[in-house]
């Protein structure tokens, strides 16, 4: 059963398109992704359908008696109460319920009356309250606020201390617990750990009811959503499967619009000559026949040519001289703010080349970690250096480098005045910066566009240490593909904190993952990835094979695990050399076998030419080219084993 539809939904700004005859039709188990650049008018999208915005033409139908709930980007909503507990938030959720209960309570104090009209309404109003969830809604609502990481001393703090981050999570718990029939969820991965992340996906993949979802967490979408709505140039166009199958078929329907495109013009280049033949011959059969051409041609049904995607924004970082081979090592790092203990006794040696992703917890301390990599903050125990002539380039998640009060091109100019205008212009024109949006002041951009500006800064400098602290967030999935695709081919070595499992499965060597769990010993899980390009996947699977056993035997777990963060730290330690043992032995095979490779080339054109009539001298060749090639055999398969 039809749940929602929009027809050709229209939106304009004066002679500005946003949206132009959207259409599409959900069921009412339907999961819907809604992907596109940043500004394409994908929450303009949502507004439209709540009808907080008026259309320009089209209409959107909500099936009767079907329910709507919203969660924006800024659902960061405002307290007029400022004694108002998050639980206390929570349950008005459900006014029809608090009001029931409060009926309830009255009601039950007139029962001794025995009056017939107050035992009847009593009854019908506490089955009605018992059907519509009132036994569970307070359970509920306290089952998904620890999900979404509210402990219970949070439930009971007052909504107007939470950050943003944690009235954002309180805004989706609400509408989570609603259930309504058609929810509506703008951007609901910001600001939630990997292990709530995975919490939402199980719970909306599950979810009996229709959502629409937008999203740049690739990774999320292919989890959850069965049909995917991709807007671009102000049309959209829906899609059945998740991110991945969905972007697979559009590059398909696009290779076969641009063919028929192209066919089509080939085939009108073709009429309009023969029409021009007729013509310049300019007998009266000519005439006819191109006349009744010309007619034929007039009625065909032209195609538009296909337009090309959205640009992309474009990046390679620039790489300083190469570090020495030890690019950062931690020896028994603890740290606390007073009372709160952050974590303790960390002990890690990263290597050059080395990605490494730094996950958990949301309030673990990866961004405090990532501070004492760059000394802005100092250990309360332990140290942390950087090694041999490391050059480090920085992003911050929240680009607080950057000056409200300049223009766009300042920003970049300032960082470096020696660049030339044409420099700094060609350079934000990569990251999508162009015309008149340079001189737009860095007060008034987007979450997106500060971090592209940020990323166009860091891209100019000169760095073989990256360290990036969420570097996708604000992100549209073009920009972060991007920013991957950057990441994959810089040279030096990479240190990132992200919740962003797409771009940990395809990036990562090496996860460190703080407060792994009582599975494992001390507050940090070195772990090095045997499968780069399945990282994330691979990490999962050996965390749960750690768990499992643990959980069998909590003892026996507890006593195969290292016993102290120093033990881990020294077999990480072994780890790394023996890794730098086997390649050096591959680049010596490697070497060998081209030599062996050119020898024998160099055996059969001797075998074959000058020592042909040579018998003694061919049975010496013919003897060392069956020793070359028994050698080389084996190469090859101590290789293939390697790889």
């Amino acid at each position: 059963m039809i749940a929602i539809s929009v027809n050709d939904l229209s939106l304009s700004y004066g002679t500005t398109v946003i949206l132009d005859k959207v259409s599409f039709a959900l069921e009412e188990n339907d999961k819907l992704g809604i992907i596109g650049v940043n500004g394409c008018g994908k929450s303009t999208l949502f507004r439209l359908i709540t009808g907080e915005e008026e259309p320009t033409a089209g209409e959107v139908y909500l099936s009767k008696g079907k329910t709507l709930g919203i969660l924006t980007q800024d659902g960061a909503f405002d307290c007029t109460d400022p004694t108002q507990t998050v639980l206390e938030r929570m349950y008005l959720a459900f006014p029809h319920l608090l009001r029931a209960e409060e009926r309830l309570a009255v009601l039950e104090a007139e029962l001794k009356s025995g009056s017939e009209q107050i035992i009847r309404e009593y009854t019908d109003l506490h089955e009605k309250y018992v059907h519509d969830g009132g036994l569970e809604f307070r359970g509920r609502c306290a089952s998904i606020l620890q999900k979404l990481g509210f402990d219970k001393a949070a439930t009971a703090q007052p909504v107007s201390t939470l950050s943003g981050g944690q009235r954002t999570r309180l805004a989706l718990a609400v509408e989570l617990s609603r259930e309504p029939d058609v929810l509506l969820l703008d951007e609901p991965t910001n600001h939630l750990d990997i292990e709530t992340l995975a919490w939402l996906e199980s719970f909306l993949a599950s979810y009996p009811k229709c959502v629409m979802i937008i999203s740049h967490d690739r990774y999320f979408l292919d989890k959850v959503t069965n049909k995917t709505l991709a807007i671009e140039h102000h049309r959209a166009k829906l899609y059945t499967g998740g991110y991945t199958k969905s972007m697979e078929q559009r590059r398909i329907d696009r290779e076969i619009a641009e063919r028929h495109w192209k066919n089509q013009q080939k085939e009108i280049a073709r009429q309009e000559a023969y029409i021009a033949q007729q013509r310049a011959w300019n007998r009266e059969r000519n005439i006819i026949a191109a006349e009744s051409r010309q007619k034929m041609l007039d009625k065909m049904e032209k195609l538009e040519r296909p337009q090309n995607a959205p640009r992309a924004i474009r990046m390679k970082f620039g790489e300083a001289i190469a570090s020495g081979n030890d690019v950062l090592e931690a020896r028994g790092l603890s740290m606390a703010f007073g009372e709160r203990r952050l974590f303790d006794d960390l002990s890690f040696l990263i290597k050059r080349q080395e990605r490494v992703m730094i996950v958990g917890p949301n309030g673990c301390g990866k961004s405090t970690l990532i501070k004492l990599i760059l000394h802005k903050l100092a250990p309360t125990a332990g140290s942390i250096a950087e090694g041999y002539n490391v050059e480090i380039g920085y992003y911050d998640q929240e680009n607080q480098n950057l000056t409200p009060e300049n223009t766009v091109l300042d920003e970049l100019w300032n960082a470096y005045p020696t660049r030339t205008e044409t420099e700094i212009r060609n350079t934000l024109g990569l990251f999508r910066f162009v015309g008149e949006e340079v001189f737009k002041t860095v007060g008034v951009l987007s979450g997106g566009e500060r971090a592209r500006l940020t990323l166009a800064k860091l891209m100019l400098s000169k760095m073989n240490l990256l360290v990036l602290d969420e570097p996708t967030n604000h992100l549209d999935i073009d920009s972060r593909e991007a920013l991957e695709s950057a990441l994959e081919q810089f040279e030096g070595t990479i240190v990132t904190v992200s919740h962003d499992r797409y771009l940990i499965e395809k990036l990562a060597t090496r996860i460190l993952a703080l407060h792994p769990g009582p599975a494992f010993s001390g507050d940090l899980l070195d772990y090095h990835v045997d499968h780069p390009g399945t990282s994330y996947t691979e990490f999962e699977q050996y965390k749960a094979l750690r768990v499992a056993k643990y959980e069998e035997s909590p003892m026996a777990s507890t006593t195969a695990a290292p016993s102290t963060q120093k033990e881990q730290y020294l077999k990480n330690k072994q780890a790394n050399a023996d890794a730098r043992k086997r390649k050096a032995m591959l680049e010596r095979l490697k070497k060998e076998c081209a030599t062996l490779e050119e020898e024998l080339a160099s055996i059969e054109e001797e075998l074959f030419g000058s020592a042909a009539s040579d018998y003694v001298r061919a049975a010496e060749l013919d003897t060392r080219r069956a020793e070359v090639e028994e050698r080389l055999l084996e190469i090859y398969g101590e290789l293939e084993n390697e790889e």
